[in-house]
């Protein structure tokens, strides 16, 4: 997978969200850069930034979830934590040794890309509701 261009239809229309993928897209960019110039250095930064980042913007997403009474949050932060597991084990693997960045940057792009189109785009109508976005 090549870099990844932020698209109209990557949108949910909600601003905070729309700018924390954006962001995520960003990280999975530097992850490729980097690994193109085969940095280990800047690799592991970019792994670890992106875990921390990921998992920070879950729990956003999530608790703004909960706030707008969305019926599907439970299976919607199920997908979250095995997503999670997976980039985790990925983690651990690089700090032992093995080169997972392509694989990363491979599974970063497709995952993020459907569960916004998937996923994300379920619970559009639900948030922009509650937060009186038209």
């Amino acid at each position: 997978m090549a870099r990844i261009e932020w698209t109209e239809d990557l949108n949910t229309g909600i601003d905070e969200i729309d700018q924390q993928h954006q962001r995520i897209v960003d990280y999975i960019n530097a992850l490729d850069d980097a690994r193109k110039k085969d940095d280990i250095k800047k690799i592991a930064q970019v792994i670890d930034d992106t875990v921390d980042y990921t998992i920070s913007h879950f729990g956003f997403e999530e608790s703004m979830l909960e706030d707008a009474g969305y019926n599907l949050l439970r299976p919607h932060k199920k997908v979250h934590e095995l997503f999670i597991k997976r980039i985790a084990d990925m983690q651990k693997r690089f700090k032992a040794g093995e080169d997972v960045s392509q694989e990363l940057h491979n599974l970063l792009g497709r995952w993020l890309i459907g569960h916004i189109k998937h996923d994300d785009y379920a619970y559009r109508d639900c948030v922009k509701k509650y937060l009186k976005i038209d």
